[in-house]
């Protein structure tokens, strides 16, 4: 009788630290979750903010004073349809606003993510680059005036430097259709692409503001909010 009742204490007691060590595994458990939760939210409150992306400005072509307090960068891709709605709808709105009265500058890189042929535009334009900066933006513009189907391969040597001639804009037509065939700036063209998918760009256009890039670069009201912020300092 006295074996069955110490049997009988030995279980019941077994079955209490049992309980007591599955309470404190619980609490333990609770502990540790509530502990690297608070660690997470430490590590994303005082993880420093990325600083501004560092652009070489005098190697890119221009609209508007070098000296203007905002810089702004636009990746872009001659195939793309909104960035032909940028240069026509935004950038004059841009230029009106800010370039012409020099607060702000305009540059251009490239990211040829559409075809090929996004390569080839941007070869082109960039002999047109580095033959004048003044000739670089009527052929932006001339460009996207004239853009073809994303999906149809259009811009063409043959285009690109027929489009040259037909709007007038001066530089040597067939030292552009030369550097197009010799690939005279892939160089440049391929570190475009390079900054961009360095700087976080997945497409077209991207706009950048004094290195900070802008969440929604087809809204002019945003655009304008983060320069204005830059002119005051705030960015």
């Amino acid at each position: 009788m006295k074996k069955k009742s110490a049997k009988a204490s030995y279980k019941e007691q077994r079955k209490q630290e049992l309980e007591k060590q599955q309470k404190t595994n619980k609490r333990l458990m609770w502990i540790t979750a509530v502990t690297v939760v608070a660690i997470i939210a430490l590590v994303i409150i005082f993880k420093p903010k990325p600083g501004p992306v560092d652009f070489a400005y005098d190697k890119l072509p221009v609209m508007g004073s070098t000296d203007a307090p905002v810089k702004i960068v636009e990746f872009g891709d001659y195939k793309c349809p909104s960035c032909q709605y940028f240069s026509q709808e935004i950038a004059p709105q841009l230029e009106k606003d800010y370039i012409d009265k020099g607060l702000a500058s305009l540059h251009f890189m490239n990211f040829t993510f559409l075809g090929p042929d996004s390569t080839t535009a941007a070869l082109a334009a960039q002999s047109v680059y580095h033959q004048s900066n003044e000739a670089y933006w009527k052929f932006y513009d001339a460009l996207y005036k004239n853009q073809g189907n994303e999906n149809i391969q259009w811009a063409t040597p043959d285009f690109l430097t027929n489009l040259i001639r037909s709007q007038g804009i001066a530089v040597d037509a067939d030292k552009v259709m030369n550097d197009i065939k010799n690939k005279t700036y892939a160089d440049e063209v391929d570190e475009h692409n390079a900054k961009a998918r360095k700087s976080g760009v997945t497409g077209t256009p991207s706009l950048f503001i004094n290195g900070v890039k802008l969440g929604n670069s087809m809204d002019y009201d945003a655009i304008k909010a983060a320069i204005d912020q830059a002119l005051k300092g705030e960015q």
